[in-house]
């Protein structure tokens, strides 16, 4: 039976299993550690079953081995108490062996309290056991046990490598050079520093705690570097964004290591998140001369190319990988909506669910981006509601994120209220949660309700970042609160001393540009540190079209078109202001630039959707496979429109001519009128020097 599993025959184990006619406790053990060590965990637990109710007597190795098969399944603690309990009726609950085990099931729980307390009643604990629960220490996150469980180990026992490395991940988690730097001083002092394991062990907790000097010299020192050491320094460059070194020293690796899959990864990961399209291409050709390939390095290409805005090509290799997974469905996702297309992604998202793969929190908040994007609202809830319905399954952190990113949603789909009730139910509220709801309520016009949960915020001991002011400054810009915008500004700097940058500084320009202070706009500009980009100089020109200050908008036209003297949009804006003042030769003058320079804008696009389905529309747009039935209903409507828009005309005419007769500010219109009729042409037929006061 031992040779037999020694080569994984289960068939020929079970085989000489059942021509035994009682089988022994050896033999049982045997059939369980089969089962187990080929991932049957559920089937080695229903054995250790059956020879529980046969009665067959147990040893050291039968409960450490069902112990296994529990940590493997990482079940509810529940089992694991249960065998704990049966263990110690059966006398074995003081070896250490079978307490090493259960440590180990206990930590695999997340109940490290109940493994303290069992390490604690051991009357005999071996290297294992200290080492297994510092580990499990360290992996809980509560480094500082940790440290003081060392210490007393140091008293009492000799740690080996795997208690160093532990102890050196815990360096690493809370970013201590000091306590690295004295573990390496006993790494040497032990000699457990000529282990490699150790070696690496030291080497990334210089790349997490250390300068770039540290980690060089440590790393120059290493006799035998092999490929997770190569790849260390690889990772803490491309972390670095120092292109330079990380190709130099990919260079100096395939001289003295071998090359794995693992090291392109991580350097195709580094290209993307830089944007080197260049180095990336040569990486990819490399993958194919040397023909490794897998499906994370085919999805780091993918995430690569879609980064750089070769979609095609991300697609493409999408469309290679056989075994397609969460990751690589998220990938592709993320890459559409990054270059803008948003339908595909959608589409990719439908296929994703027909394949019954289940959503993680990466790919929903990508879907509900794209949502959000077109405005679809419908769809959006679609994807909260399921969001509530697997809210259990969901971490704190994750469920936080996830409940901003579908606030975000509600607003940006322009429905404030269910934005307002979605805030109110997040339990955590963090910085950015706080943030995404005073831009919402500034992007909606309630500049004062912005402010005043900008108080509450800060009564929850929020302490507000560069972001949360400049969506506290677009409120007040949206709601013409000029004095409280003035407020928020000098207490930005002289209250929480965050210095100003250029977006802010856009932001009080188009305040006071808003309010009128023309001057004061452009002394802001003046005298501003930063060099001012084509933003700042756009919102002073919509300022001065708005008070027709040509003088100033000229001005201001020429900084903006020195900087960019491609954009349409400018030399349209100056058109609109010289207009603004009749001044038609210079607009005929902008427009023959505009012609001769073939400036083109692109058209702007809307969507519908309906029924589930996104359908998107640009000016005159025939490409839809409904369109004649499309431009009957719109004829229609139109037909419509303009026969009760006549009916207005003359209904408002006899009430003018009323109100006129009878020297009133008040009056009453004949009948009632049913269609609520749009304010763009409304309101230019209600001067400003009429007497009519209310409709």
């Amino acid at each position: 039976m031992s040779s037999y599993a020694q080569f994984h025959d289960l068939h020929s184990v079970v085989c000489v299993f059942n021509t035994l006619e009682e089988p022994h406790t050896i033999a049982w053990n045997l059939i369980i550690k089969s089962h187990l060590d080929l991932g049957l965990f559920h089937s080695a637990l229903l054995l250790y079953k059956t020879m529980r109710r046969l009665g067959v007597a147990h040893d050291s190795f039968t409960f450490p081995i069902v112990n296994q098969a529990v940590s493997s399944l990482q079940s509810d603690v529940m089992y694991g108490e249960m065998v704990h309990c049966v263990s110690t009726k059966m006398g074995f609950g003081f070896d250490v062996y079978f307490c090493n085990t259960m440590i180990e099931v206990y930590l695999k729980c997340g109940c490290v309290d109940y493994a303290r307390k069992l390490f604690d009643a051991m009357s005999q604990r071996d290297l294992v056991s200290w080492t297994s629960m510092i580990s499990g220490y360290v992996g809980e996150g509560s480094v500082g046990s940790a440290f003081i469980l060392f210490q007393e180990m140091m008293v009492k026992s000799e740690p080996n490598s795997v208690t160093l490395m532990a102890m050196l991940q815990a360096c690493c988690a809370i970013e201590s050079l000091i306590h690295g730097m004295q573990l390496h001083g006993y790494a040497i002092k032990s000699g457990l520093v000529i282990d490699g394991s150790v070696q690496n062990s030291v080497l990334k907790m210089y790349t997490r705690t250390g300068s770039v000097e540290e980690v060089e010299i440590f790393f120059s020192k290493i006799d035998r570097k092999d490929e997770v050491s190569w790849n260390i320094l690889i990772s803490y460059y491309a972390m670095e964004g120092d292109i330079e070194k990380l190709v130099n020293i990919f260079s100096e690796m395939r001289g003295s290591a071998a090359l794995s899959i693992e090291t392109l990864t991580l350097l195709i990961s580094a290209f993307a998140k830089c944007r080197d399209l260049f180095q990336g291409e040569k990486i990819h050709c490399l993958t194919i001369k040397t023909g490794f390939c897998d499906e994370i390095l085919l999805t780091s290409l993918l995430d690569f190319y879609a980064k750089c805005g070769e979609i095609e090509i991300s697609a493409q290799l999408y469309r290679e990988i056989p075994n397609r997974n969460i990751v690589t469905f998220g990938a592709m996702m993320s890459g559409f909506i990054q270059n803008g297309y948003i339908k595909d992604a959608i589409n990719l998202f439908h296929q994703m669910q027909a394949a019954n793969f289940e959503p993680g929190a990466e790919i929903l908040r990508s879907i509900l981006d794209a949502y959000t994007y077109l405005g679809a609202l419908k769809l959006g809830k679609a994807i909260h509601g399921f969001f509530i319905r697997n809210l259990s399954y969901r971490s704190m952190e994750e469920t936080t994120h996830m409940e901003t990113s579908i606030l975000n949603m509600y607003i940006r789909c322009g429905n404030i209220s269910s934005a307002r009730a979605c805030f109110n139910n997040i339990l955590v509220k963090d910085l950015v949660t706080w943030t995404t709801m005073i831009e919402g309520f500034g992007s909606h016009g309630l500049g004062l309700e912005a402010l005043e949960l900008f108080g509450l915020m800060l009564g929850e001991r929020i302490k507000p970042n560069c972001i949360t002011f400049l969506s506290l400054l677009s409120a007040c810009g949206h709601s013409g609160l000029v004095r409280e915008g003035c407020e928020v500004y000098n207490s930005m700097k002289w209250i929480y001393g965050i210095q100003p940058d250029l977006d802010h500084y856009t932001c009080m320009v188009d305040l006071l540009g808003r309010y009128g202070k023309l001057k004061e706009a452009l002394s802001i500009i003046v005298k501003m540190v930063i060099f001012p980009d084509s933003r700042i100089w756009g919102a002073l020109l919509a300022a001065c079209r708005i008070y027709e200050d040509i003088k100033l908008g000229e001005y201001t036209a020429q900084r903006l078109l020195e900087l960019e003297p491609g954009n349409i949009g400018y030399h349209t804006l100056l058109s609109n202001v010289q207009a603004s003042v009749g001044q038609w030769n210079e607009v005929e003058e902008v427009r023959r630039v505009m012609n001769e320079k073939d400036l083109k804008k692109k058209p702007g696009w809307s969507c519908v959707e309906a029924n589930g389905m996104i359908h998107g529309f640009v000016s005159a747009d025939g490409s839809h496979h409904q369109v004649e039935e499309i431009y009957e209903i719109l004829g229609s409507l139109s037909r419509n429109w303009a026969d009760e828009q006549s009916r207005f005309v003359g209904v408002l005419g006899r009430a003018l001519g009323m109100a006129s007769d009878a020297r009133s500010r008040q009056f009453s219109l004949e009948g009632t009128l049913e269609i609520n009729y749009p304010k763009s042409w409304l309101m230019p037929m209600i001067s400003s020097k009429s007497k009519l006061t209310h409709i």
